[in-house]
């Protein structure tokens, strides 16, 4: 049974066995004998003990775990005997120098404070990337200023998590170059000559050389090439990660503002969001989408980070436990928020007034739309709202109103005005419809719609909505404007008889019917077999002729200045409609 012995090593304390204590500590003192009279020794052994020390906490799995032989013989391995440097310079100076070939890994991201101007970012991004640094800091220069600044949140979060490299080791390993006792000698030395000579295209050499000298078979080579391969795209996931939820995260803190939440920015849109909100405030459901979407987006931002550096500094278990409740108790918040949303829209309410019109079957009635510029100049159906101001008092604005028109047999007309909204019940959608206000007026032979209805902003928007239905006296006649349009329906649903196109015409209502009274005769044109509209220019001194199938009998039609013929036999009157050709012949 081996003794264990507690160590110091770089400031860490290991537990180590008694054998591979004394293997250590003879490898330490031939590093140390070899670089004696080596300016920097002291620098040098402080690094190869820091480095030794990274390596034996990358082994270990716990605390307690205790170094054996094994453990220590993997580092010595990695970092290389004191024979295989030892190079008296000024006894070999006139001898050629041996060629070896530098292993390298892949490069680590750290923060080069050496050659920032911040907090170097931009100079650990350069070498990172393998490009100058100043391109770098030039990027970070664009993306600030299409971005209005907001970039400057990233560069934080790296200066934040991204560690600075202190050590020889964390500077060669942010170069790519193995972490060895005779790279961290080499490294040192170049610092004290002031060498600025850096690392080029590593990866690209060690395969060059590799198929140069031979050293690995065609498959070998090619393993290595789609194993770099593979760790491009890790990298490019990695920096993908960050820009999406990066961008993603400063968004959101943006919007956060925008929407007006902290009273910070004066949105116009908050208005109508509150409009049609019905549940939690504003400032709530912003806050709680801002967890709830954030979080796991911060958590895709460390992710990349933490593909791009080996090193990341952990988050705390009590950190992460504290957003993870935070997110729950966020998506649980606008759950409820969704379904309140929900059933405060669950019913339909409606409230009918009916009135009287003074018109009579002999009447002609003129029917507009008017608008009022103070609220809407809009003249024209629409589903969606706006927010005015009547004495100060804000108030919702719609269009969306419907007219139906009908006939009825009464000897006097009337008009139904149909108000409706939505609410979380019966009583609470009648109350919101009952507060729709709506106007209209008969002036003389005039009668004048509103194309706008109001109500009080504190009701929100729920649907509302107002249906007027004229019922007009058979033999009346109408004149529907042209701003009339986009209102009026004649749907089978509704029963109007106002069709589309016949804005702008006299109409005389009958049963379920209209009939216009001065709209173009449409003619049958026996040439080109089509309709024509008749006008003033048509000569009624030319015969019509035309032959139709009715019912699979073959009729001729003439039209001339004597009247009009079927089959040489004269007839009073010709009808074409949807139910077919109905011939009066007469007395």
């Amino acid at each position: 049974m081996n003794k264990t012995v507690n160590i110091n090593l770089a400031g860490t304390f290991f537990h180590i066995d008694e054998d591979a204590y004394a293997r250590l500590q003879r490898y330490l003192e031939a590093i140390r004998h070899s670089f004696s009279n080596t300016q920097g020794r002291d620098e040098i052994i402080s690094d190869i003990e820091a480095r030794i020390a990274e390596l034996f906490n990358e082994k270990i799995k716990n605390d307690r775990q205790v170094i054996s032989i094994k453990e220590v013989e993997e580092v010595i391995a990695i970092m290389g005997q004191p024979e295989d440097y030892m190079v008296d310079e000024e006894i070999f100076e006139d001898e050629p120098k041996r060629t070896k070939t530098t292993k390298t890994v892949g490069k680590q991201l750290y923060r080069d404070t050496e050659n920032g101007h911040v907090g170097g970012v931009s100079s650990g991004l350069g070498h990172y990337l393998g490009i100058e640094a100043i391109w770098v800091r030039l990027l970070w220069i664009l993306l600030t200023i299409f971005s209005s600044g907001a970039f400057i949140l990233i560069y934080i979060a790296f200066w934040i998590f991204v560690p600075e490299a202190k050590t020889t080791a964390d500077k060669l390993a942010m170069r790519g170059e193995e972490v060895t006792v005779s790279n961290i000698e080499k490294k040192i030395r170049e610092g004290f000559h002031e060498v600025s000579d850096s690392i080029k295209n590593v990866d690209y050499e060690k395969y060059g050389k590799k198929a140069s000298a031979g050293a690995s078979s065609a498959a070998t080579t090619l393993g290595g090439i789609i194993k770099f391969c593979l760790k491009l795209i890790v990298k490019f996931v990695g920096i993908l990660l960050l820009l999406i939820a990066g961008s993603t995260l400063i968004g959101l803190f943006v919007g956060l503002f925008a929407v007006g939440t902290f009273g910070i920015i004066e949105a116009p849109w908050t208005d109508y969001i509150e409009m049609v909100n019905s549940g939690a405030p504003l400032w709530l459901i912003s806050i709680l989408a801002f967890f709830a979407v954030g979080i796991p987006f911060f958590f895709l931002f460390v992710l990349g980070l933490k593909i791009l550096v080996r090193n990341l500094k952990s988050i705390g278990r009590i950190a992460l436990l504290t957003l993870l409740g935070l997110w729950l108790i966020s998506v649980i918040g606008l759950t409820v928020v969704g379904v309140s949303q929900a059933t405060n829209r669950a019913f339909d309410g409606e409230v009918a007034d009916t009135e009287k019109l003074a018109i009579t079957p002999t009447d002609t009635l003129f029917l507009r739309m008017r608008n009022n510029s103070e609220y809407t100049g809009r003249t024209w159906r629409s589903s969606d709202f706006r927010l005015a101001y009547d004495n100060n008092d804000k108030i919702l604005v719609g269009n969306d109103i419907s007219l139906i028109v009908r006939s009825t047999k009464d000897s006097l007309g009337k008009m139904e005005i149909l108000k409706s909204a939505e609410g979380k019940n019966y009583q609470d959608a009648k109350d919101r419809a009952a507060n729709i206000n709506y106007s209209t007026s008969l002036l003389g032979n005039e009668l004048f719609l509103d194309s706008y209805f109001t109500s009080d902003a504190s009701y929100g928007y729920r649907d509302q909505e107002v249906e007027i239905t004229l019922y007009l006296p058979e033999g009346i006649v109408l004149y529907a404007d042209d701003n009339t349009s986009s209102f009026h329906r004649n749907d089978s649903f509704s029963g109007g008889i106002l069709n589309s196109g016949e804005e702008g015409h006299f109409l005389k209502i009958m049963e379920d019917e209209t009939i216009c009274e001065d709209c173009p005769v449409d003619t049958w044109d026996s040439e080109d077999d089509t309709w024509e509209e008749d006008s003033e220019d048509w000569d009624s001194s030319d015969d019509f002729n035309a032959r139709i199938d009715v019912n699979g009998e073959e009729m001729n039609i003439r039209v001339n200045d004597e009247g009009v013929e079927v089959n040489d036999q004269k007839v009073n009157r010709i009808k074409i409609d949807s139910n077919g050709v109905e011939i009066n012949h007469g007395s």
